[in-house]
């Protein structure tokens, strides 16, 4: 998503859980696609939702880099360097060695 939030009930038992999750599936994004993820969220609320804001930036190891806060609207920036994105591409070949001939059933709906 490229907004999310929670509703007054969720927040007080699940809020941490469900944020950690939404950063960790992201932070994976950037290690299992060797590559600069910059997760982006808004802030404030609408409706009932209250949205966490808290975009940030991961590296390819998954590392944040840069994180906006809680509850201000933020430019924010990062810097990539892309000397050890290329060096770790070499280290963790994982595009090298994806099978995307076995890619076509994933567009199916269903298998045979």
């Amino acid at each position: 998503p490229t907004a999310i939030g929670w509703l007054p009930e969720e927040k007080a038992e699940l809020g941490e859980a469900q944020h950690s999750a939404w950063e960790t599936v992201q932070r994976g994004h950037a290690v299992a696609n060797g590559c600069y993820v910059a997760a982006t969220n808004r802030v404030g609320m609408e409706g009932d939702t209250e949205f966490w804001g808290q975009s940030f930036v991961s590296d390819f190891y998954g590392q944040v880099v840069a994180r906006a806060p809680v509850n201000k609207e933020t430019i924010l920036t990062a810097d990539c360097d892309l000397q050890a994105l290329e060096s770790m591409r070499r280290i963790w070949p994982f595009f090298r060695d994806r099978r995307i001939d076995s890619f076509a059933g994933i567009t199916q709906r269903m298998l045979d």
